[in-house]
């Protein structure tokens, strides 16, 4: 593995690249990356950076993102095969015709979605800015794809009518986690706090001592003053957990939330990757132009410059 590292840390150096890994990554690749955190975070951090190459450890939409708002940069996907099961749950076809049912609602696509589909959308929201998104918007209904979770999230939180499209898109690692199993750890584990991802069905949520994204989530347990936490998200964010908050404990809610796709990328897909400029990720321009604008919109509805403007 040392030889495997090194050789990584020396063609990056050579190509002028940047590895960006997910918090779901294996260990392993999260050690090797320039940059650890959420999909639309890490896409907006390579922009603030003049890198050639952009080597985006996550799942296929993320690679997609980062090229939509990266254009002067080569992104690559260590392994095409790694792909966002929800992410598939939701077509341009889907989107068309809820449209139609409703036509006077704005469409808000979550970032877990094919760049296809995105632009379609009017708004563009991650789970750490949807609820603010949702909250600016006038419309008192909006639809919301793919995920029906986070769209129940978001309408509990802002009170307005958000309608899942399709009806019954999901996280298949989120609803891994079950209200019955939480009790029973939050019987055995009364001293940590509860935490979990808003993906979780609405039956965990209202178990949780804090909801919030996987950024949100960093931040929240970085800050609080408790130092044992159960964890209602992918375990993988457990590694980073420990080691940027040295003194505090975490327990995974479910030990069997594991994304496989995540795990899909390894230390030798990536060296194979840098080594052979594998596999290039592109979208279509016209696709990108409209992703952009959604990505505007939401910029501005949250009152701050898109990022691709300050470049």
């Amino acid at each position: 593995m040392n030889n495997t590292v090194q050789e990584i840390n020396r063609l990056k150096e050579g190509l002028g690249a940047i590895i960006l890994a997910h918090n779901y990554q294996p260990p392993e690749v999260q050690d090797v990356a320039d940059f650890v955190g959420d999909s639309l975070e890490l896409s907006i951090k390579a922009m603030q950076i003049d890198a050639r190459f952009i080597v985006f450890c996550g799942v296929d939409f993320m690679a997609e993102q980062a090229a939509v708002i990266n254009e002067g940069s080569v992104i690559l996907h260590p392994d095409p095969e790694a792909k966002c099961p929800m992410a598939s749950m939701i077509s341009v076809e889907d989107i068309r015709r809820a449209r139609e049912r409703h036509p006077k609602a704005p469409v808000v696509i979550y970032v877990n979605s094919p760049a296809v589909v995105k632009a379609e959308a009017d708004y563009v929201v991650t789970s750490a800015n949807a609820v603010d998104v949702v909250s600016n918007i006038s419309s008192d209904t909006v639809l919301f794809g793919p995920d029906r979770h986070l769209a129940e999230y978001i309408a509990k939180k802002t009170g307005k009518i958000v309608i899942p499209v399709p009806e019954d898109c999901y996280c298949p690692v989120h609803v891994k986690f079950n209200p019955n199993e939480i009790k029973v750890l939050k019987s055995i584990y009364k001293d940590h706090v509860f935490i979990a991802h808003p993906e979780c069905p609405a039956s965990v949520r209202a178990l949780a001592d804090f909801v919030g994204s996987t950024s949100q989530m960093i931040k929240f347990v970085k800050s609080c003053p408790n130092t044992r936490f159960l964890v209602g998200t992918e375990v993988g964010i457990i590694y980073r957990m420990v080691k940027e908050c040295v003194g505090k404990s975490f327990v995974p809610a479910s030990t069997s939330a594991i994304c496989e796709d995540m795990k899909k990328i390894t230390l030798e897909k990536l060296l194979q990757s840098l080594r052979n400029k594998l596999y290039r990720v592109e979208v279509d321009k016209e696709v990108a132009i409209k992703v952009r604008k959604a990505l505007k919109n939401t910029f501005d509805v949250l009152g701050v410059e898109s990022p691709w403007s300050k470049k």
